[in-house]
């Protein structure tokens, strides 16, 4: 690494106090001195995405990627008015293929999050491990304690325009479209994100990155191609999310009722085994990419809810988008309408304004 390529010994200084006090009262020490480590290590080992693209000693996959990054990253900003701030302008290289595990926790017969509280971001229903030990050990005193527990890798996240985040090496691992989605879904996150609100803001960027991948590669760079596999990536994420609604009702109705404990656990699993061959029979059909069968013995709350984090009332934000005939637009749309209250109140209101 080039001197003028180090990171400045006050930059990292700045980014271990911040994630201690988002940290303040939701974690142990160790954990805080953890992740303020690891941050500190991911921006000590940054280098400009433009330095390395001319660095022939890079593989030329990471350099085409790190073009496409820098791509995404300026049609954010230029054409759907994201706000990036210094994101994605640098570039770290990492020795392991997964960033952090994510463990996610629901109770054993109700379809809730059990939440973590930090400052500035509020209630959030996931807690982020750098060291999957811990991690681990924290997914095993959860179900100890009788939680449905979900451990899931991630591959990039947002300091929401603390950090100058840099694009890791685990995102690279996603294919072109999943790579330019991921980018726009994580600069959405530092443009608007309201507190306590996990599940609209990711499902919000969700919706945010593959609107805006489709049109990246329709509109800006012109790709039929990959603008038709963008269109079918966006359809396919919408039947995931039908898929996983479906679930709620019929689970929702064992939990509810005054059967004892024994017989809610065996009819939470018939519900389950019956999601797992509808999927099969109704739901890959309908999906333009190939995918395989669902394993019902994997299926809990915590699965469901992980899933749904992402994936909720995706058709109403694209009713939005219908009735705009944009992205942006209906960004701004949203985010007006979102401004004084409740953001799932602002999308009620707005799509039963487009009917």
């Amino acid at each position: 690494m080039r001197p003028e390529h180090a990171p400045r010994p006050a930059s990292v200084a700045r980014a271990t106090l911040v994630l201690l006090l988002l940290c303040a009262g939701g974690c142990s020490p160790a954990y805080v001195l953890r992740a303020g480590w690891e941050e500190a290590r991911i921006l000590s080992a940054r280098r400009p995405i433009r330095a390395v693209i001319h660095d022939t000693t890079v593989a030329r996959e990471t350099r085409d990627k790190l073009r496409l990054v820098l791509d995404a990253r300026d049609f954010a900003e230029r054409d759907l008015g994201l706000r990036a701030g210094a994101s994605y302008e640098t570039f770290t290289q990492l020795h392991r293929d997964t960033l952090v595990l994510n463990v996610l926790a629901a109770p054993e017969f109700a379809l809730s999050w059990k939440t973590w509280w930090f400052p500035i971001v509020g209630h959030l229903p996931y807690k982020g491990y750098f060291d999957f030990d811990d991690a681990r050990a924290e997914a095993a005193s959860l179900a100890e304690e009788g939680y449905d527990v979900s451990v899931r890798p991630v591959s990039a996240f947002s300091t929401l325009g603390w950090f100058p985040d840099p694009i890791m090496s685990t995102t690279l691992r996603l294919d072109s479209l999943g790579l330019v989605e991921t980018v726009i879904h994580e600069i959405t996150h530092s443009t608007y994100f309201p507190t306590g609100q996990a599940d609209f803001n990711e499902s919000f960027a969700n919706f945010v990155g593959h609107r805006g991948a489709i049109e990246f590669f329709c509109e800006a760079v012109r790709d039929e191609s990959a603008c038709q596999r963008a269109r079918w990536r966006w359809e396919d994420t919408r039947v995931f999310g039908d898929f996983f609604h479906s679930i709620l009702a019929p689970l929702e109705e064992v939990y509810a009722s005054t059967m004892p404990d024994e017989a809610k656990r065996a009819a939470k699993r018939e519900v389950f085994e019956d999601a797992a061959r509808r999927f099969e029979t109704e739901y890959i059909p309908r999906l333009h990419a190939r995918y395989g069968s669902i394993d019902p013995d994997g299926l809990d709350n915590a699965w469901v809810i992980s899933r749904l984090l992402y994936y909720t009332r995706l058709d109403d934000f694209e009713r939005v988008y219908q009735s705009h005939g944009a992205l942006v637009p209906a960004v701004k749309a949203l985010m007006g309408e979102a401004a004084a209250g409740d953001p799932w109140e602002a999308l009620t209101r707005l799509t039963e304004g487009s009917t």
